[in-house]
């Protein structure tokens, strides 16, 4: 276990992923210049099950992730951060949040690659594309359909579940997984609720262009 810097948001970062911050709250700038002391330079992001991100107060969910500094930029009335998720960490206790939060956590096992699982990761694929694809016709969508990800296959699959196009709740679920099967099955699982709902919502509308296409 070791005492970490965190920060909560309203949104899971995934290992393996980019994280972009605006750091202008002072409890996050001193964070920020104790953080900075360190080689690597590491701090904790939590999901906020209930209240806000500025202000602090929040009710967070207990499963994160290690983000580590990557690139840091100061602009006017704040400063602009780029991190790296890491491992995944599990909060242990939560600590005197004067002048920043933070806690005590330890860190989760990393979740093993086997090449039996390549075809269900194919078939996970196969079904997140097509579904940022169609909910593209919805909204805007932080993924392409077309993103590339990492050749190194755990990689590859934490970034799957990254882009897939669900809810925070979803994300959490994900990043709790115990095997990279279960990872897997998840992202297909929680993947495919999106995909009917995208076509119950196509049906409800309306189509001038055809049937929407069979999965």
């Amino acid at each position: 276990m070791t005492a970490l810097a965190m920060f909560p948001l309203g949104s899971v970062l995934f290992p393996h992923m980019p994280l972009s911050l605006r750091i202008f709250e002072e409890r996050y700038i001193v964070m920020l210049s104790r953080v900075l002391q360190d080689e690597p330079s590491d701090f904790g992001v939590v999901l906020i099950e209930r209240g806000q991100e500025v202000g602090g107060g929040e009710k967070r969910f207990s499963v994160g992730t290690m983000a580590r500094i990557v690139q840091l930029e100061a602009a006017e009335g704040f400063i602009g951060l780029v991190a790296e998720g890491q491992g995944r960490i599990t909060i242990e206790e939560w600590l005197d949040e004067d002048p920043h939060p933070s806690a005590t956590v330890s860190e989760l096992p990393d979740l093993e690659w086997d090449d039996s699982l390549l075809p269900l990761r194919e078939r996970a694929e196969q079904l997140v594309r097509r579904t940022l694809s169609r909910a593209s016709e919805f909204s805007d969508l932080s993924w392409s359909p077309d993103v590339e990800l990492s050749d190194d296959p755990v990689a590859h699959v934490w970034q799957l579940a990254a882009i897939a196009p669900l809810g925070p709740l979803d994300q959490i679920r994900l990043l709790r997984s115990a095997t990279m099967s279960e990872l897997l099955e998840g992202i297909m699982e929680h993947t495919l609720g999106v995909e009917l709902t995208l076509a119950s919502s196509w049906m409800e509308d309306g189509a001038d262009d055809g049937d929407f296409p069979e999965p």
